[in-house]
């Protein structure tokens, strides 16, 4: 778009106003009415993004448009114009000349603004909330960064990227569920949060911690935890404000607590009603209290003295910016363009980190005397504009390109701000979260380590950044087998968590969940079992029994219940699974079609094969519908598929099954694949109950010496595959051969000391 500089050839793209990893905004003058605007620009993405990604971005970035381009009123920002030119959208916007609410902060040094300017802000920010809810409208993502006070003292509202128009609550929902968007939680209401219905009364919600902040200089629950800071938005009463700032008037305070009631029911009943008691208030005119209030922070009671759940896409959701923090080099430009764009334009000040929780932007500089000059801020903002491009690229699954990404900033950082520095170490969390995902464990567990080692020389052994990075230590070392050492890191980081955040914290339990998996992995499988349970039950009683983490440790339950042969109880609780996730995550979902295999393994250990053929002759189908032929999720269905047959003495089809299978897996994944070898060996299996012994022996031998090649002469399953062969040939009349042949396989597992098979 830099490149053609003029847009339908009209709007000439003068100066970079602030850049994101999805899109840009512009100061840019409209040639046909010679006045300046302002041009957000989406950018165009290649092949390489995933479509539905992409396909929701752009219809968000198109709702914006729609919902911002109906609204005419002084305390909204004006659309002049949108379009698509040579595959990019864009949106003119009027351009705005002063400073959102986020930099008055910061410009005032983080202390609350004038007490006649806070006034002011929330009676013309509720009269344009007045008449956008008037509209259907509810703006959902109110904060700071999205409220602009102009040069001329009037207050304008930004971006209506995520707004949601009272007709169209289905569509937003789906916008919502993809992680793009979903409100700051310094700023969320508390049915926003429990993902309950949202209507105009959220706006006030937000509204009410938005003039809390600027008249006290914090938000209401000024907490660093993400957790704490939504728990508090839906268990605690806010002090008063004028707790913190003693000349704030009386009705303000009220007003303030009023707007931050829990339930919508309490809070006024619409903008209108908000601003004619501001108005009465400047006044003088001061309307009775609605309801007396505690003096001091007190948890709500829930009734049934149950909380409501926090929802899914809360797990791993950082604090994000608030309008009191730091501001970093660079801040100025990239809030400029949050005010036009919000969680849209990523950058320094960016509001919310999504998806992945460790993106290192924003954090102070190293003090004088550190051996590293200051750097420029301009490479400061760029290293961090370019963090965020590596963070979505991860988002996307284009791994290897993140890991490259991630790499050439963390190697920037280092030179600029030293090799400790909070920002080079979360570039290297990043890079080994990437190695991590492409396969390189032992690369990703050397960059886990280093981060782990510098973020506790700099932050503390107990810090949850530093904690985080052991945590990843410990599951790269279960990826490489050494489950032992995993286990001691896992105890260790267990320990620290509930020390320091609770038993029940997010992130304590998910240690938890590592730690029973990594003990079913060292053969403890009883004590594997023991600890998913009582994780299982925490999350379903926190996050409730259909949350993707409360189901993914009830399947590590029923993975353990196989372990212990107690079939009839893992059957039961697969089928849980699976249902539940076909109800929260649809039929398709792959973790719903994993969960339905899983009932086919255990339908098959219990001796109901019939049962278990319908099902995998089913799955294979979905598989296939949702994957294609060749996917290996649709040939482990149909291996299934065949292993049933087998057992019900169905042999021709099964052979013909396993044939199927296996001459898909050597062509996708080599002759040398485990699961290849799994369906050759599948294939002498029918081969032999046909009575075709000399046929299955083939098989059988090239099993036996392909794992002998990969694995070794002693591994577990080479000796199996031995243990086969040497069957074959005693069914073949040429025992002295099978003789031979046991005596070998005995002698080595004597010498590994393995129990004969």
């Amino acid at each position: 778009m830099a490149d053609t500089r003029l847009i339908q050839s009209r709007y000439r793209l003068l100066d970079l106003i602030g850049r994101g990893g999805m899109g840009e905004v512009w100061r840019a003058r409209d040639e046909s009415l010679g006045r300046q605007v302002a041009v957000k620009c989406l950018k165009p993405m290649g092949p390489q993004h995933d479509e539905n990604f992409t396909r929701i971005l752009r219809e968000r970035f198109r709702r914006e448009a729609r919902v911002a381009a109906a609204l005419q009123h002084r305390g909204v920002t004006v659309v002049h114009d949108f379009g698509e030119s040579d595959g990019v959208l864009y949106l003119v916007m009027e351009l705005l000349e002063g400073r959102n609410l986020n930099q008055l902060l910061e410009d005032n040094k983080q202390h609350p603004l004038p007490v006649d300017d806070v006034v002011d802000i929330a009676e013309q920010v509720a009269d344009a909330l007045g008449y956008t809810h008037r509209q259907g409208i509810v703006h959902r993502d109110l904060k700071p960064a999205n409220i602009m006070r102009l040069d001329d003292g009037a207050v304008k509202i930004c971006d209506f990227g995520i707004a949601r128009l009272g007709r169209d609550i289905g569509f937003t929902s789906r916008l919502t569920g993809t992680g793009i968007a979903m409100g700051t939680p310094h700023y969320m209401s508390p049915e926003q949060i429990s993902g309950g219905e949202v209507d105009h009364r959220s706006d006030l919600y937000s509204l009410g911690c938005v003039l809390y902040e600027i008249a006290t200089g914090v938000p209401p629950f000024d907490m660093d935890d993400a957790w704490a800071v939504l728990v508090g938005h839906r268990d605690t009463v806010p002090e008063p404000p004028r707790s913190h700032r003693a000349e704030l008037p009386g009705f303000f305070d009220d007003v303030v607590l009023d707007l931050l009631a829990k339930t919508p029911g309490e809070r006024p009943a619409d903008a209108g009603d908000l601003r004619r008691r501001i108005t009465l208030g400047r006044t003088g005119e001061q309307p009775a209290s609605v309801r007396g209030r505690p003096a001091s922070p007190v948890p709500v009671r829930h009734p049934g003295g149950t909380a409501p759940r926090l929802p899914s896409w809360t797990r791993d959701m950082t604090t994000g910016h608030k309008a009191t923090g730091a501001a970093s080099p660079g801040t100025a430009a990239i809030d400029q363009a949050a005010a036009l764009t919000g969680a849209w334009t990523t950058g320094a000040g960016r509001a919310l980190t999504g998806g992945l929780p460790h993106a290192g932007t924003g954090l102070p500089l190293p003090p004088a005397g550190t051996g590293h000059p200051t750097p420029a801020p301009g490479l400061l903002a760029t290293l961090a504009g370019r963090h965020s491009a590596g963070l979505d690229l991860g988002r996307l699954g284009h791994w290897e390109e993140a890991g490259d990404v991630h790499r050439a900033v963390a190697a920037e950082r280092e030179r600029a701000l030293g090799p400790d520095h909070p920002d080079t170490l979360a570039s290297r969390y990043e890079a080994g979260f990437s190695l991590s995902r492409t396969g390189h464990p032992a690369d990703a567990l050397r960059e886990f380590g280093l981060v782990a080692d510098g973020r506790e020389r700099t932050l503390g052994p107990d810090h949850p950044d530093t904690l985080a990075a052991r945590q990843e230590t410990a599951y790269v070392l279960g990826r490489l087998g050494r489950h032992f050492e995993a286990h001691q890191v896992y105890a260790a980081v267990l320990a620290s968590r509930e020390r320091s955040m609770g038993p029940e914290h997010p992130d304590t339990l998910r240690c938890r969940h590592n730690l029973a998996f990594n003990l079913s992995r060292l053969g403890r499988v009883e004590d594997s079992y023991r600890m998913a349970r009582e994780v299982a039950d925490s999350r379903g009683r926190l996050l409730g029994a259909t949350h993707p983490d409360t189901l993914v440790t009830l399947y590590e339950v029923a993975y353990a219940l196989g372990r212990l042969d107690r079939w009839a109880e893992a059957l039961q609780t697969y089928r849980e699974v699976a249902q539940a996730r076909a109800t929260a995550l649809g039929a398709d979902h792959p973790d719903t079609l994993s969960a339905r295999y899983e009932v086919g393994i255990s339908l098959g250990r219990l001796g109901r094969s019939a049962e278990a053929l319908e099902l995998y002759r089913v799955l294979a189908e979905d598989r296939t519908r949702v994957s294609g032929p060749a996917d290996p999720e649709t040939l482990r269905a149909r291996h299934g598929l065949g292993v049933n047959l087998g057992r019900m003495a169905r042999w021709e089809e099964a052979l013909a099954e396993s044939r199927g299978v296996c001459a898909i897996r050597e062509r996708t994944l080599g002759p040398d694949h485990p699961d290849t070898l799994v369906s050759q060996r599948e294939v002498a299996v029918g081969l032999g109950w046909l009575g075709r012994w000399a046929d299955a022996l083939v098989h059988y031998r090239t099993v036996a010496e392909i794992r002998e090649r990969v694995l070794g002469a002693d591994h577990a399953d080479t000796l199996a595959s031995r243990d086969d062969e040497a069957h074959c040939l005693e069914q073949l009349g040429r025992g002295t051969e099978a003789v031979d042949l046991h005596r070998r396989v005995a002698d080595l597992r004597r010498q590994r000391g393995t129990p004969p098979h």
